[in-house]
């Protein structure tokens, strides 16, 4: 890295390398059995520079190949956008942990019981359930220097297992599944486990709902399938500065409940999606996104903090490949102080919504979901007494968050990139064949 950067400085004003490495072992199962064990690796170097005032960008997987990898980013410096940025110089970082030498030393024997354990206790819950399960254990390796002095290294280790079944009788198609992850090793399925069991004994019963407006409680997945991609794509700083996004206009401005506090929080510890800095050397921050239902801030990487006439908030995200875009690293929304069960018993008739299937498919960009409930369940005087089939739930993202009835009091990470309580809405349209 070292030498690609002396070559890159002589050539060009400003400059930026990269690297990122990776290795990562799963053990996935399939119908109930062990189906294959991968381990894999995977090295790439970038470079950005700026050149006679334009971004100019390469990548390779040999870091060998230095002097191309200089010859291709000048070359596209030429076709590259305008600059607005400078990079950042040496900078101290916060300490967060993210790396457990524990997650390297799990044997794949270890990783093939968890997932022999996740099956067996669905199994004995329901014999004939045909069930996918998968445990990954990873590293990654990330080295940051720049022409200002800017420099950044840090490992983050991660390790994730969950388990998808489908029960199928006839027409009726009943699926449920749950997962968890962490940068430290797990060996206990209990938490996932207990989750898919409760869910088949609430989906034993069929029930039916009407087609109209009820009330909704979304569970944590339920929230993470349908309510928080528009809230991202909303609040991330390159659609602010195309004018696509519907709050870019309304900072400080009250849009949702005041009941709704929302952050993006990189800092938290031992979570997948945290880290010291972000993947251009600037250090990780708590962004408040949403404060007692006003428009507190939006998510910026340094070209469009720039461009906006800010800072940026360390939300610079690239995967192996491809030059930085702002993206959000974990959205945390603050609990209330309502149970679930008070929820429900709260509820004369309406809907659990569990998980959506084809939610995103809709109008992101202004804040529109729409999808089947692939897993729900109905209330019914202050009960929940069966799970609901054939039946599409549809709304506005701000419409359903603008008018809260509760937050849940308890919360959970789901896929590593949010924190939420259950959120009970009072109205949203449902419909339902038959």
């Amino acid at each position: 890295m070292e030498e690609i950067l002396i070559q890159a400085k002589k050539v060009a004003g400003e400059a930026e390398v990269f690297s990122v490495s990776s290795e990562e072992t799963q053990v996935h199962f399939e119908t109930n059995r062990l189906k294959h064990l991968q381990t894999k690796q995977q090295t790439s170097v970038a470079l950005r520079i700026i050149h006679q005032g334009r971004i100019g960008y390469a990548v390779t997987t040999n870091p060998d190949d230095y002097p191309d990898l200089v010859d291709n980013a000048i070359e596209t410096a030429q076709f590259g956008v305008a600059a607005r940025f400078e990079l950042p110089s040496a900078n101290s970082y916060p300490q967060i942990e993210v790396f457990s030498a524990d997650v390297e030393s799990v044997p794949v024997e270890a990783m093939v019981t968890l997932g022999e354990g996740l099956i067996s206790a669905v199994t004995r819950h329901t014999p004939d359930i045909i069930c996918e399960a998968e445990v990954t254990k990873g590293v990654v390796s990330v080295r940051l220097m720049n022409s200002r002095g800017g420099q950044a290294e840090y490992r983050k280790s991660y390790f994730s297992f969950g388990i998808e079944g489908s029960l199928i009788k006839d027409t009726d198609m009943l699926f449920v599944g749950d997962s968890a992850s962490s940068c430290q090793p797990v060996s206990e399925p209990g938490m996932v486990t207990d989750t898919v069991l409760r869910q088949l004994e609430m989906a034993k019963k069929p029930a039916r709902v009407p087609t109209k407006s009820l009330p909704v409680i979304f569970t944590p997945h339920g929230v993470a399938s349908a309510l928080v991609m528009p809230l991202m794509a909303a609040f991330n700083g390159k659609t602010v500065l195309e004018g696509a996004s519907p709050i870019g206009q309304k900072l400080g401005e009250k849009v949702f409940d005041k009941k709704l506090q929302l952050w993006d929080d990189p800092t938290v510890a031992f979570r997948p999606s945290s880290r010291p800095c972000d993947d251009e050397g600037v250090p990780s921050q708590r962004t408040l996104l949403i404060e007692a239902g006003r428009v507190a801030s939006f998510l910026y990487d340094l070209q469009t903090a720039a461009l906006a006439k800010t800072s940026s908030t360390g939300n610079g995200s690239r995967g192996h490949g491809g030059l930085p875009a702002p993206s959000p690293s974990a959205f945390v929304i603050a609990p209330g102080s309502t149970t679930l069960d008070e929820m429900v018993e709260d509820i004369k008739e309406g809907l659990v919504v569990e998980q959506l299937m084809g939610a995103g498919q809709g109008n992101i960009l202004g804040g529109d979901f729409s999808g089947n409930v692939l897993l729900g369940y109905k209330v019914e005087n202050g009960k929940i007494v069966g799970r609901v089939k054939d039946t599409m739930v549809s709304g506005n993202v701000y419409q359903v968050l603008k008018d809260i009835v509760a937050l849940g009091s308890d919360t959970r990470w789901v896929g590593g990139f949010l924190q939420t309580p259950h959120i009970c809405c009072p109205g949203i349209s449902v419909a339902s064949k038959g």
